[in-house]
C-alpha cells in the first residue's frame, strides 16, 4: 500500500483524495486579498472553499471507515507531512496570478474527469460527494480555462507570465495519472478509478484550451512524482505548520 495513513484501504484511498482538495484548498485561500479585482477575489475565496468543503466530506468518511476513534478533523490537522498523500502539484506555492489559474486549470481538468468517474462508485458515499464535487469541478474548470485564455491570448506581458507558468508546473502533471496498487484494487472493486485511465480526456482538454490560448505545451519530459507515497517537497512542511498550530498548540480546542 503506497499510504501510511491508516492500513484501511478504502479510508486511504479516500484520503489521498481528501488530501488533494485540503492543500489546493490552503493554497488558494493564502491568494485571498492579492487578486487584480474583487470579482476574482471573491472567485478565488469560493473555489478555496469549495475545495475545503470536499476535504471535510472525505476525511470525515475516511475517519469512519477506519473505525480507529480518529475524527476527520484528526486525519486533516494532526498527522505529519509524510502522512499527507497529496499530489506534489497541488502543494506548489503560487508567484502571481498567473502561476494560481496555471496550477488550477491542470487540476480542474483532472478532477472534473475523477469526480466524473467517482459518480458512479459502487460506494454510496463516495458517489455522493463526487456528485457533489462534480458540479462543483465544472464551475472550476470554466472559470480557470477563461484565465488561461484570457492571459495567454492577451497583452504580450500577460501571455508571457501563464507560458513561463505553464512551463513550470508541467513537470507535476503525470503524477496526475499514475496508478498505484491501491487505484487498481479500487477501480477493481468498483469503488475508485484508475487514474491513467483519465490522462488521453486530460490531455484533450488541455491541449484544446493551450491552443486557444496561443500558448505552447511544454515539451520538457521531465516529470517528478512522490507525493501519494508521502515524499513531497520542500513546499508542504512549512504550510502545513502555519495550517496546523492552533489545533496542535491547543488540542481539542472547540469554539
Amino acid at each position: 500500500m503506497s499510504t501510511v495513513t491508516t492500513r484501511n484501504p478504502l479510508a486511504a484511498y479516500i484520503v489521498r483524495h481528501a488530501d488533494d482538495n485540503m492543500v489546493i484548498g490552503q493554497r488558494l485561500a493564502q491568494y485571498i486579498s492579492r487578486a487584480p479585482e474583487l470579482e476574482e477575489e471573491l472567485a478565488v475565496a469560493n473555489i478555496a472553499l469549495d475545495h475545503i468543503g470536499v476535504a471535510d466530506h472525505l476525511f470525515t468518511y475516511a475517519a469512519k471507515v477506519e473505525g480507529g476513534g480518529r475524527t476527520g478533523d484528526d486525519l486533516a490537522m494532526l498527522r505529519t507531512e509524510r502522512e499527507y498523500t497529496n499530489l506534489l502539484l497541488v502543494e506548489q506555492e503560487h508567484d502571481g496570478f498567473g502561476e494560481l489559474i496555471a496550477r488550477q486549470f491542470f487540476f480542474d481538468a483532472y478532477q472534473a474527469l475523477l469526480w466524473e468517474a467517482l459518480a458512479d462508485s459502487t460506494d454510496d458515499t463516495l458517489s455522493g460527494v463526487a456528485q457533489r464535487a462534480a458540479k462543483e469541478a465544472t464551475y472550476h474548470l470554466r472559470h480557470s480555462s477563461a484565465w488561461v485564455i484570457r492571459l495567454g491570448d492577451g497583452t504580450h506581458e500577460s501571455h508571457r507570465r501563464i507560458q513561463r507558468a505553464t512551463d513550470r508546473l508541467w513537470r507535476f502533471t503525470a503524477e496526475m495519472f499514475e496508478a498505484d496498487d491501491l487505484d487498481r484494487q479500487m477501480a477493481a472493486d468498483g469503488i475508485g478509478v484508475d487514474p491513467s485511465t483519465l490522462r488521453d480526456a486530460w490531455e484533450s482538454t488541455v491541449d484544446s484550451v493551450l491552443e486557444e490560448a496561443t500558448l505552447t505545451r511544454p515539451e520538457d519530459s521531465f516529470q517528478t512524482s512522490g507525493g501519494r507515497t508521502g515524499v513531497h517537497t520542500e513546499l508542504l512542511g512549512p504550510m502545513l505548520a502555519e495550517m496546523q498550530w492552533l489545533q496542535r498548540s491547543y488540542p481539542g480546542l472547540s469554539w
